[in-house]
C-alpha cells in the first residue's frame, strides 16, 4: 500500500501564493506520474497539473503560467507552487500518484486526503 500525506493548504488573499506538498510512503517499488487535482463545491474534480518521472509537465489552461509542479524523486514528494492566486482557485486540492508496489506487483493510482485552499477577494 501507498500512503500520501498532503500539506500546505490554507487561506490567502487574491494575488498571494501557497505551496502544496505531498509525500508518498509505504511499499513503493516505483513512482510514475505524480500530480494534483482539485474540486470546488458543486463542481467535478479537475486536473490541475501532472509531472512524469522524466519531468514532462501538463497544466490546466486555467493555471498555466501561475502554478508550477515539481517533484523530489529521492524523497517521493511532489510540490505545487501556486502564485497569483485567484478566488476561482478555491477548492480542495488532491495529490494523485501512480505507483508500483512489489509484493504483490501492482500498478495503481493513489489519492491523498485533500487539503483546502481558500482564496479571498
Amino acid at each position: 500500500q501507498v500512503q500520501l500525506v498532503e500539506s500546505g493548504g490554507g487561506l490567502v488573499q487574491a494575488g498571494g501564493s501557497l505551496r502544496l506538498s505531498c509525500a508518498a510512503s509505504g511499499s513503493i517499488f516505483r513512482l510514475d506520474a505524480m500530480g494534483w487535482h482539485r474540486q470546488a463545491p458543486g463542481k467535478q474534480r479537475e486536473l490541475v497539473a501532472t509531472m512524469t518521472t522524466a519531468g514532462t509537465t501538463t497544466y490546466a489552461d486555467s493555471v498555466e503560467g501561475r502554478f508550477t509542479i515539481s517533484r523530489d524523486n529521492a524523497k517521493n514528494t511532489v510540490f505545487l507552487q501556486m502564485n497569483n492566486l485567484k478566488p476561482e482557485d478555491t477548492a480542495v486540492y488532491y495529490c494523485n500518484v501512480r505507483a508500483a508496489t512489489l509484493i504483490p506487483f501492482r500498478v495503481s493510482d493513489y489519492w491523498g486526503q485533500g487539503t483546502q485552499v481558500t482564496v479571498s477577494s
